[in-house]
């Protein structure tokens, strides 16, 4: 048993990693704005989504695992097209999806602060700060700190949940709607909040990448069994945390005609309210340090991944090994620059990107997810390590639901 406790532990890191950029806008935006909009009505939604996205999840990791390689690497062996294919989609995606992330997190840290300078400025601050982080910490920081951080989450989400049981509110009758599959709002709002429920897919390589940067760390590779148990741990935590924030805004929120502000930092002041209602005004501090550094480690996350996603992509694309193109610091910074841009045009409404950064990774999850597929089913997947026949079917039902379910957003857009 001793042994068993001990090799957990050495192998943990990843699956925290993967939980601190999954617990980010999914959960504290997306999965409140739920509870808050719709009551317990997408509870089902959130149960059912985790779970058809898993095994692209799992795929990442465990491929990662029994190969030594990531996978990008492993589109690679699909061909160069699959490459060029997810680089396309990284590159499309990527300053939107940094810019939703930072927006909430500035939005945080202005409101816990009274910080009034520009949003612009206030991103660059905390940007510039996450790539100092990351040029001086490296994966070692950012293992250390997930931590800590998941646990601090985690304890106050649980508090602030199980104290709200019992909050008597105002209720507004004309505020108690519910979810209408008639409704196209409400259908649009579905598709951005499964979007990144429990993660963008993307987020599956860079699991994959954490996972090898892990096993050089402590210098052997785990039996797959354990990578995927520590995986799953953080898999299941996110999902629970999803739930408990989707509880929060049903319990605090709903009915009362109370709408979740579209401006970052009065979200952030409602967010941390909600914890205030159910926990008590004392822990106003707690709570604060707990949200602001769930985003800001969700921030760095972002921009450690995409740094080494691209290179990635593009030495698998045959770029010279030596070109400075490939250096992480180039990205870190391109991706900061963009990032700005992003910001500076969509700066009045924190929901306008977070809604387009959730919507396009819902569309693209279809492509990610039969790649996953490809990958893993590939010949340098070592048979013994393939998934089973019950993660195979549901990892087909998964590729069909995004598949219909995007082809229906892309109708209504184009009908539109």
């Amino acid at each position: 048993m001793e042994n068993r406790k001990t090799s957990f532990w050495k192998v943990l890191g990843p699956g925290l990693l993967y939980a601190g950029a999954a617990v980010g806008v999914s959960h504290l935006v997306q999965s409140t704005r739920a509870g808050a909009m719709f009551n317990f009505d997408l509870l089902w939604v959130l149960i059912v989504a985790n779970i058809l996205k898993y095994p692209f999840f799992d795929f990442g990791t465990r491929y990662a695992n029994a190969t030594g390689k990531n996978l990008v690497e492993g589109y690679a062996s699909v061909g160069k097209w699959a490459v060029l294919l997810f680089g396309l989609l990284s590159l499309i995606s990527m300053f939107i999806i940094q810019a939703a992330v930072t927006v909430v997190t500035v939005g945080l840290f202005a409101y816990i602060f009274k910080v009034t300078i520009s949003l612009i400025q206030l991103s660059a601050f905390i940007m510039g700060v996450s790539v100092i982080i990351l040029l001086i910490g490296k994966y070692s920081f950012l293992d250390k700190l997930m931590k800590f951080i998941i646990v601090l989450l985690a304890t106050s989400t649980i508090v602030a949940v199980f104290s709200a049981l019992g909050i008597h509110k105002q209720i507004e009758p004309d505020s108690l709607v519910h979810f209408s599959w008639s409704n196209k709002a409400d259908i649009l709002f579905f598709i951005a909040f499964v979007g990144w429920m429990p993660a963008p897919i993307d987020v599956s390589v860079w699991s994959s990448i954490w996972t090898v940067e892990k096993n050089k760390e402590i210098g052997y590779r785990p039996r797959l069994k354990e990578t995927l148990f520590e995986f799953r741990t953080g898999y299941i935590g996110t999902a629970i945390l999803a739930m408990g924030f989707l509880a929060l805004g049903a319990l605090v929120m709903y009915g009362t005609g109370e709408q979740l502000s579209p401006k970052g930092t009065v979200f952030a002041g409602q967010l941390i309210s909600m914890y205030e209602t159910g926990i008590g005004h004392w822990s106003f501090w707690i709570i604060s340090i707990a949200a602001f550094t769930t985003m800001f480690s969700t921030t760095i996350t972002v921009l450690d991944a995409y740094s080494k996603v691209i290179p990635s992509t593009l030495l698998n694309l045959h770029v010279n090994k030596h070109s400075k193109v490939l250096q992480t610091w180039v990205w870190l910074i391109l991706l900061m620059a963009g990032t700005l841009i992003i910001i500076g045009f969509l700066a009045k409404s924190m929901r306008i990107m977070v809604d387009i950064a959730t919507t396009l990774s819902f569309v693209t999850s279809p492509i990610l997810a039969y790649l996953n597929y490809r990958v893993i089913m590939g010949k340098d997947m070592p048979d013994k390590d393939k998934p089973g026949k019950g993660l195979k079917v549901l990892a087909w039902i998964g590729i069909a639901f995004f598949t219909i379910f995007t082809l229906v957003y892309l109708y209504w857009k184009i009908a539109a």
